[in-house]
């Protein structure tokens, strides 16, 4: 489809030089019948060269390759309408390129949102002190998160303030949905000031995408879905998101693990391969599970969490399962995992994750 609209946009914009060519009487040009003068002629190449910049700035998803595409689709349309009998189908190709770039100006809207957010995310965080973390902080945790932490490498490691983990997933909106869609994903969470931004990019079909943004801030929880990036259709807040935002920023501790040693978490072991997390921030409580194997490996984090924010959601059971795992800066952390709902009458796995990159600290601002 992109190559289609970078053709679309190149025989438009080219077509334009014919006005050029009449204007300056370089050929006989029998398809514009009505005169043109060479300053016109100017505008028709202005216009030409406005649509093939337009198009190599598409192709490279330049920030600011709509406002380009715009400019030339408003020269063109005035042009067009000067010489309407001459030129009235050229408003078919202008309509196209003006939706894409419409679209494209609300992903650069979204995403400079998500950016503002996270800049400000970072600004609340707490700077980081030059210490590592080493056996001895370990002494007040269970068995099982002890076994952990050493077996991930955190040992002699700095303490995480906070993290930038790069994402490829497969999506499934409704239990009853069968087909998988696409997705990428970016999320910076916290630590000192327990926070996280995640903004992910979802391909439903050639034409259709939607963009979503998940936070969880001060205790907070907000969830916000825009339909091509243009149209809203979810924007939640409420006492159960925030509850099971808080209990998503405490599974997803196995990709930080010095916030196991959060002042916000308080640990109680279940058995020698089972430990309970609780964690209470600004008013906000959540717990869930973590299940180890007998490497010290985390195998699974279970919650039971609110699955939706309506007045009638009810909790069930929310499963993350991990399927493999990587060492990302000398730390062993989960690189594949599913995420799935227990429903009353079916298990849903509706997410399948897998991690392609984690930056710590300083190397996260890159």
């Amino acid at each position: 489809m992109k190559v289609v609209f970078l053709i679309i946009v190149l025989l438009h914009g080219l077509i334009h030089l014919l006005g050029f060519v009449k204007g300056f009487e370089l050929k006989e040009v029998k398809e514009l019948t009505l005169p043109i003068s060479k300053p016109l002629g100017i505008v028709w190449l202005a216009a030409t060269i406005l649509f093939l910049t337009y198009g190599v700035l598409h192709v490279l998803n330049a920030k600011y390759a709509w406002l380009i595409g715009l400019v030339a689709v408003v020269l063109s349309q005035v042009l067009i309408i000067l010489f309407w009998k001459d030129a009235k189908f050229g408003t078919i190709p202008n309509v196209i390129i003006l939706a894409v770039s419409i679209v494209s100006f609300g992903c650069y809207s979204f995403q400079k949102i998500t950016q503002q957010e996270t800049v400000q995310l970072l600004n609340k965080n707490l700077s980081i002190e030059n210490s590592t973390l080493n056996e001895n902080d370990l002494s007040n945790l269970p068995e099982p998160v002890k076994k952990w932490l050493k077996n991930s490498g955190i040992i002699g490691k700095p303490f995480i303030s906070y993290g930038k983990v790069t994402q490829i997933a497969e999506m499934q909106m409704k239990p009853e949905q069968d087909n998988w869609m696409t997705a990428t994903a970016k999320q910076l969470t916290t630590i000192d000031n327990p926070a996280f931004i995640w903004s992910v990019d979802v391909k439903m079909n050639s034409l259709l995408n939607f963009q979503g943004r998940d936070k969880f801030d001060d205790g907070k929880g907000e969830m916000l879905i825009k339909m091509n990036s243009l149209f809203t259709i979810v924007n939640e807040h409420g006492e159960k998101l925030d509850e099971g935002t808080l209990q998503r920023y405490l599974g997803e501790m196995v990709w930080f693990p010095s916030l196991a040693l959060s002042p916000y978490i308080t640990w109680e072991q279940i058995d020698e391969n089972e430990a309970k997390a609780t964690m209470t921030y600004t008013g906000t409580s959540g717990s869930g599970t973590f299940y180890f194997n007998s490497n010290g490996d985390v195998t699974k984090f279970s919650a039971l969490r609110y699955k939706g924010n309506e007045t009638n959601a009810k909790k069930y059971n929310w499963e993350m399962n991990i399927l493999d795992y990587k060492t990302f800066k000398g730390i062993k952390v989960p690189a594949k995992m599913t995420s799935t709902w227990k429903l009353d009458d079916k298990d849903w796995t509706w997410l399948k994750m897998e991690v392609t990159d984690i930056k710590y600290n300083e190397d996260a601002n890159h």
